[in-house]
């Protein structure tokens, strides 16, 4: 038997010819320092953190995690939210579109534009900060929210502070800028802090400062200024959760402490706490969430937490509502109010007017629209990931303004027949796809129908990486019908709906516009049905009185007892008012001839600009001799600048990219 006292010296460098099993030692004392350090257990499961450890603030911020939890209650909670984006690939046009964002009006306490400061400077330019992030592979982006923030009369002394303990925690100098936000029940910072330090090398933070460091640091400034809560205050707050209809600090505590079956008493060591929990859990049974067992035991439903988030949810978005018809100077209905759910809309498309848009989550960039529907009901519409960072395109097209109208449709992912025709045709030409070998398998495609697939595919290229060979031939997976369905149902979760915009202007300008307007749509269409004689249907259907008058004055319209009658190809004729007014103007300006595009003819020439009339949107197109516009389509918003050909067919323009023949005209 070995003892402690015997020891057996071995000459020689450590670990030499020590055999497999000095390893096998060597790799559990590895295992159990990484174990004892919180890190993985070999390389089995992963522990709970999954980030830097060797980030700047690693040490701290795991000391700041550590601290009593019972000194939280005293402590003046704040919420801080954090962010990393990569700047890589065209992210710089993301930040910018976010700091337009941060600086937009009616976010300081008199409603005026949101001011840039800095370290040192009451203002700051944030272009010279973008400038300055050029070539940052990240940024990091901030909210810090104090609980008791309405009390702070300037919250820059308190973001100023924060930042430079941020610098003493992570040895080095931060480059930051912040903005002041008071337009919502709880003032907040939005601070962009670029990713490198002081050396310009990359900035690595560690995630347990990130996560709770940094909160655990803003919420010191706080007790200093306002000092620890006390226990009265501690107590209302505790008090106040009883009634909620919300996800609480004490549903927490009672599902921690439930068994197996979801079994809980509300017996409690501290007297307070023991009736915060009976109390809740009386409120919960009223809630229907919640079942008395007797012997003063109850059983928590299975899914309470689930349901008290729904409940949370709904709670703000009616508040959110009740803000902007307030902003609004307009009564609200609450009988009226409705929460869109596109998985019960179906086909049948919601329209109305934009009262609103804004962030429900302005962490997150989670958007949503109120529209007021011509069923005469509010809409609370959430439209999921704005995209502001770049990678993706914005959840709603631009010119979504109060006062326009929408229609709004439920996103149903589901591949399109061109994904399966080259999927089909990849299949049978050893895993490539081009316009020879589509026209191999189909003769009869015309150059149009080609255009489009190759259109599908540039679509896809970024978010499913797809390449290309050196003779230009797209290089298609085996499963690439499976990715591209697993894209589509990422994209219907990012954003649930698709909004098109249907009048760029308010009701009031349709009603004797020389245009073909919306209302003249519901006339032709037989949409008057739909309106509800009540909120924005009831005043849809007096705009649509005014613009049936206007129209019979103009001759385009005639009435005959209770039915109307109107000229073949009015919507026709209305267009042409509005683009020969339009062109007449345009002609002035450019010197040039403007020419009216016939059905079947080709249009080549460089894409100016996009028109957003109000008859639709159009493409301006010049030459050397003359002008013209088109239709716009979506596929344009890249290619302004460049040369552009395409053939009008049925009021729309099949567009071929690139520099066109030479020839006469546009025509």
């Amino acid at each position: 038997m070995v003892d402690d006292d015997d020891l057996e010296p071995r000459l020689g460098r450590i670990g030499r010819g020590r055999g497999p099993s000095a390893r096998r030692y060597a790799g559990a004392v590895l295992a159990a320092t990484n174990l004892a350090r919180g890190g993985p257990r070999g390389t089995g499961a992963a522990s709970r953190f999954a980030g830097h450890r060797n980030g700047r603030g690693a040490g701290i911020g795991r000391l700041l995690a550590s601290r009593d939890r019972h000194a939280l209650y005293r402590r003046r909670r704040v919420v801080v939210k954090a962010r990393i984006v990569r700047l890589g690939g065209g992210g710089i046009g993301g930040a910018k579109a976010h700091l337009r964002y941060l600086q937009r009006d009616g976010t300081t306490r008199e409603g005026e534009r949101g001011q840039l400061y800095g370290a040192q400077d009451v203002t700051v330019d944030g272009q010279q900060f973008l400038g300055r992030s050029e070539g940052d592979r990240h940024q990091f982006r901030f909210i810090v929210a104090p609980e008791d923030g309405a009390q702070y009369s300037d919250l820059r002394p308190l973001v100023r502070r924060l930042m430079t303990r941020m610098e003493g925690d992570l040895g080095t100098r931060l480059d930051w800028i912040a903005v002041d936000h008071f337009n919502t029940g709880h003032p907040h910072s939005h601070i962009l802090l670029r990713g490198v330090d002081d050396r310009g090398k990359d900035l690595v933070i560690a995630r347990d400062y990130i996560s709770q460091g940094l909160r655990e640091r803003a919420a010191e400034l706080v007790d200093l200024d306002l000092g620890p809560r006390s226990d009265r205050e501690i107590r209302a707050s505790r008090r106040a959760e009883i009634g909620q209809a919300r996800w609480t600090s004490i549903d927490r505590t009672l599902v921690r402490a439930a068994d197996a079956e979801r079994m809980i008493s509300p017996r409690a060591r501290d007297p307070f706490e023991h009736d915060l929990r009976a109390g809740r859990l009386a409120q919960l049974g009223r809630m229907g969430l919640a079942d008395p067992v007797g012997a003063g035991r109850w059983q928590l439903a299975a899914d309470l937490e689930a349901t008290l988030r729904a409940m949370g949810e709904k709670g703000d978005i009616i508040r959110t509502l009740q803000r902007e018809y307030a902003r609004a100077s307009r009564p609200l209905v609450p009988s009226a109010m409705r929460i869109h759910d596109p998985a019960l809309a179906g086909d049948e498309p919601l329209t109305g007017r934009v009262l609103a848009r804004g962030l429900a989550d302005e962490h997150a960039g989670r958007e949503y629209l109120i529209v007021e529907g011509v069923d005469g009901n509010s809409h609370y519409v959430a439209l999921g990931k704005a995209q502001v960072d770049g990678g993706g395109p914005e959840s709603l097209p631009d010119g979504i303004l109060p006062g326009t109208i929408v229609d709004i449709r439920a996103r149903n992912p589901g591949l399109r027949p061109a994904d399966r025709t080259i999927a089909a045709i990849a299949r049978n030409n050893g895993g490539l796809y081009d316009r020879d070998a589509h026209l191999d398998a189909d003769p009869t495609a015309s150059p149009a129908f080609l255009d489009r697939h190759e259109r599908r595919l540039e679509a896809l290229r970024r978010p499913l990486g797809l390449t290309r060979t050196a003779d230009g031939a797209w290089m298609i997976p085996a499963d690439h019908l499976e990715r591209v369905m697993a894209h589509e149902a990422g994209q219907a979760r990012d954003r649930p709906v698709k909004v098109e915009l249907r009048a760029p202007v308010p009701l009031e300008r349709m009603t004797g516009a020389h245009a073909s307007t919306w209302l003249d749509h519901l006339l032709v269409g037989d949409g008057e049905a739909q309106l509800r004689d009540a909120g924005f249907g009831a005043e849809a259907r007096a705009a649509l009185a005014a613009r049936r008058a206007w129209l019979i004055g103009e001759g385009l319209a005639r009435q005959e007892g209770a039915t109307t009658h109107y000229v073949p190809r009015m919507l026709g004729q209305l267009q042409q008012r509005e683009l020969g007014r339009v062109a007449e103007r345009l002609a002035r300006q450019m010197a040039l001839p403007y020419r009216d595009a016939g059905e079947g003819e080709r249009i080549e020439g460089r894409l100016v600009r996009r028109l957003d009339l109000i008859s639709g949107r159009f493409a301006l197109l010049e030459n050397s001799y003359e002008f013209t516009l088109v239709p716009w389509r979506g596929a344009l918003d890249r290619r302004v600048g460049q040369s552009v050909s395409g053939r009008l067919v049925g009021g729309e323009v099949d567009w071929r990219f690139g520099r066109g023949r030479a020839g006469p005209g546009l025509g």
